[in-house]
């Protein structure tokens, strides 16, 4: 009785309860390698989908030793601010606009002076 104790000991600091039947979640190991030869070992669980690339702490990025580099997705072309208006409006309606707004300056300007 006097080793399971309560007195003395901060709640919640320690646990009372023993490591024993406990066992871990299958794992695997898995090495990396980057092009300047550093080697990196990275553990995931069993299940897990590892990448084919990793990257490491120092920043350099690392190539799963048991496969080939994988194909670069191509880029997304940025769309700009005059993609998607040509896409919502033609060049015609968008001319006819902007003689409208330069007309409706002129007017203003006019009275102003």
């Amino acid at each position: 009785m006097s080793d399971r104790s309560l007195r003395g000991m901060r709640l919640g600091a320690q646990s009372m309860e023993t490591e024993q039947g406990v066992e871990p979640a299958p794992r695997q190991e898995i090495e990396y390698l980057t092009e300047d030869g550093e080697r990196m070992r990275v553990m995931f669980s069993a299940e897990a989908d590892v990448p084919a690339t990793w990257v490491s702490p120092t920043g350099k990025e690392g190539l799963r030793v048991d496969v080939d580099r994988p194909e670069a997705e191509p880029e997304k072309a940025v769309r700009t601010h005059w993609d998607m208006l040509l896409e919502r409006r033609s060049t015609d309606d968008l001319e006819v606009i902007l003689e409208d707004r330069l007309k409706l300056l002129r007017e203003r300007r006019g009275e102003a002076a």
